[in-house]
């Protein structure tokens, strides 16, 4: 019947496919940390390979690896694995299929991700409460909406602690570079922030800013690992949270995959915030969980009334941004500056 879910034919036997290397420091680490979780609460192992990069030609065969040897429930861990996943859905209809920051869904595959602007808008309230001058810097990865969504949180955050704080922001254009990422973070401390923020996948940025004696606020995972003196606070990915639960109603029969894949609250396990670091006076860190608390209550970030950096509302009195206005945002709230 067309009503019905998804229903595993055998015994739940699960694999994942991993973009980097499992101790990348960053989004692979985080999604290897979730693996050993996610076993212990099913006592079930989870077979997985690392460094599958975004490219049908390394994608499929590693998929097709492990269900020839059994595995009916793949997870993906990259928004490159999108339309090679989709594919796999198509070929493979009695697997299930999850992926991780993908963006194809169907009825066994479900792509899911955080919303990141939720942790990094408190991460920008740290910035804000820690910086002495209020310029701020960022080193993003690609103006992707999932990118700008967290810059422009960073800054509302910060400005929520600090009214005229900006954020000048460079992008690297590569997810993982940490040569980029080093040159960066030297230049907009060199131009005067003495806060980095970050939505890049390694830890370089804050360690420049440990090596130059400023403040960051780290992404993907508790960075006081790589800079305890000078991370402030971290949006850190709680996938385990998520994973869990979804893979029991996986196992359990029935499973309806969400039509635009799962985007998942702080409250339902997306992300969450690790910190804070001294730089966070008590005073402002108490300030910093009464507003995790109203996000976990259902607080929008990108409540209205919302203009951009230009005076265009962006979101009305009483409103708050649609999902689909997030995934394509292109825009940048007052206070950022963008360069490449």
């Amino acid at each position: 019947m067309a009503a019905d879910g998804f229903t595993l034919k055998g015994e739940p036997k699960i694999a994942m496919l991993y973009f980097g290397p499992k101790n990348d420091g960053g989004w692979t680490q985080a999604f290897d940390e979730a693996r050993i979780k996610v076993e212990a609460a099913l006592g079930k192992k989870i077979q997985f390979v690392e460094n599958v990069p975004e490219d049908a030609s390394a994608i499929k065969p590693a998929a097709e690896r492990f269900i020839s040897r059994g595995a009916n429930i793949v997870i993906g861990t990259a928004f490159g694995y999108s339309d090679t996943f989709k594919e796999l859905a198509a070929k493979y209809p009695d697997v299930a299929f999850l992926n991780g920051s993908g963006t194809t869904n169907g009825t066994n595959l479900e792509s899911f991700y955080g919303r990141t602007y939720e942790s990094q808008y408190l991460c920008g309230m740290a910035a804000g409460a820690a910086s002495k001058s209020g310029k701020l810097g960022f080193v993003a990865a690609n103006p992707f909406g999932v990118v700008n969504w967290t810059v422009n949180a960073f800054a509302l955050g910060a400005q929520k602690m600090n009214p005229n704080a900006t954020v000048n922001v460079i992008y690297t254009g590569a997810w993982n570079d940490p040569v980029k990422e080093r040159a960066a973070a030297m230049a907009l401390i060199d131009q005067g922030a003495d806060v980095i923020g970050q939505h890049v996948d390694s830890p370089t940025p804050q360690i420049v800013a440990q090596e130059r004696g400023v403040y960051g606020t780290g992404h993907h995972r508790d960075l006081r690992q790589f800079a305890p003196k000078a991370t402030l606070c971290s949006s850190v990915w709680v996938w385990d949270k998520f994973l869990t639960p979804e893979l029991k109603k996986v196992m359990a029969g029935n499973w309806k995959p969400s039509q635009y894949g799962a985007f998942i609250e702080m409250k339902d396990g997306g992300t969450d915030i690790a910190g804070f670091g001294a730089g966070v006076p008590k005073d402002k860190a108490a300030l910093i969980t009464a507003e995790r608390d109203a996000i976990l209550k259902g607080k929008q970030v990108y409540a209205g009334p919302l203009k951009d950096r230009d005076g265009k509302e962006r979101v009305a009195a009483g409103a708050a941004l649609s999902d689909a206005d997030l995934w394509k945002m292109d825009w940048y709230v007052k206070g950022v500056v963008t360069q490449k």
